[in-house]
């Protein structure tokens, strides 16, 4: 069973994104036309689940299928879309998660949403931190139970979500 924990930002968990990065650049060589960082552990200062969550964009979504046993050389396992269409989903670390791989193709909004929402907690570390805390309590309530700890975060997120990309439109 996976045991939910939130910690405080880890600078090194840059160097992990840029590690990992270079082993998929290195896999999909010109498959990927830009590579990002997102999620909680692309903002520096925000709380987070220890988990480095990457986005290669690439040129064709259904070319990342090719590469399925690659990623698994490298310790992925490949989740297809687990639920979100158009997009490739790959996990490393069994219940120990170290890395979500997100692709998506070139044009796709969801890069537009994942950026957003990260550039905005950047921008606005009142916001962050407000986030951060709710991830905290909600981990230290709910240590066993993803569902309950995502749940809780939701509206929030939603909220934030929104406001993020009205800001990245109007910047």
């Amino acid at each position: 069973m996976r045991k939910l924990v939130v910690s405080l930002y880890n600078e090194q968990w840059i160097q992990l994104f840029m590690e990992e990065a270079e082993k998929l650049n290195f896999i999909f060589k010109n498959e990927i036309i830009d590579i990002y960082h997102i999620g909680s552990t692309s903002v520096p200062g925000l709380k987070s689940k220890p988990i480095i969550d990457i986005l290669p964009v690439v040129k064709d979504i259904h070319h990342v299928d090719n590469f399925n046993l690659e990623m698994q050389k490298i310790g992925y396992v490949a989740k297809g879309e687990n639920g979100i269409t158009q997009r490739r989903y790959f996990q490393k670390g069994g219940d120990n998660r170290t890395h979500h791989v997100h692709f998506y193709q070139i044009g796709s909004g969801e890069i537009t949403r994942h950026l957003a929402f990260r550039d905005y907690l950047i921008s606005h570390p009142d916001e962050m931190k407000l986030y951060g805390d709710l991830k905290e309590r909600l981990a230290q309530q709910f240590p066993n139970n993803m569902k309950s700890y995502i749940a809780g975060k939701d509206y929030f997120a939603k909220e934030l979500e929104r406001k993020a990309l009205a800001w990245y439109d109007g910047r």
